[in-house]
């Protein structure tokens, strides 16, 4: 597989269909078939006490991800390098991240998995994180956002867009949760993962 820059209870999946004209001007194209983790909001604060649980990469690692996606808020580089671990990522910058990560995280990130073109981007700046996701519906097959801290996963012409919630700090929240996005050469196949507790995500395979 190609390597991506590196930034130093299951709901029911849906399936897309392939746009058919794939923009060649994408900067970074990776191979099918690949098992993509979802994340965003870990809010772990250097000083502070909360932590990326260990049992979500070894969730990542079980299930064979490929890949990882941070959606923002991050707020440390110590979650990444931890993740790193397990797959390469491709992480952007959200509203409450340090000097650091805003001064090496991307707003956006474009890429592609075989015919298929993702977005990745927090949602802050806009009326809502899902306002923000919405206004690229339509013009790439899935976009994948935080935020909010609101699990969601929907199709909006044509489009999956996924907010895989917070899988450290769900705030108001009844769950954790973390995504997984399975892609092969004709079909996109999005799944949420909730969990009460990351010490349920080691029945889950």
């Amino acid at each position: 597989m190609a390597t991506p820059r590196r930034y130093g209870a299951c709901c029911a999946g849906r399936s897309l269909t392939p746009s058919p004209s794939p923009d060649e001007s994408d900067p970074l194209a990776l191979p099918v078939p690949l098992t993509i983790g979802v994340l965003a909001d870990t809010h772990v604060v250097a000083q502070g006490v909360r932590r990326l649980d260990p049992a979500i990469p070894d969730l990542f690692a079980r299930l064979g991800v490929g890949l990882i996606l941070h959606a923002g808020d991050v707020n440390t580089a110590s979650v990444l390098r931890l993740l790193e671990e397990v797959a390469p990522v491709l992480a952007v910058q959200g509203n409450g991240d340090d000097a650091d990560l805003r001064a090496s995280l991307p707003l956006t990130v474009r890429f592609r998995v075989g015919r298929f073109s993702f977005l990745l981007l927090h949602g802050h700046g806009d009326r809502t994180a899902r306002t923000a996701a919405r206004r690229h519906a339509g013009l790439v097959d899935g976009v994948v956002y935080g935020h909010s801290h609101i699990a969601r996963s929907e199709i909006v012409d044509g489009t999956l867009l996924l907010n895989p919630g917070s899988a450290a700090d769900r705030r108001w929240q009844p769950h954790f949760g973390v995504g997984l996005i399975r892609v092969t050469a004709d079909r996109v196949t999005p799944d949420l993962i909730l969990f009460d507790d990351p010490r349920h995500l080691g029945n889950i395979s």
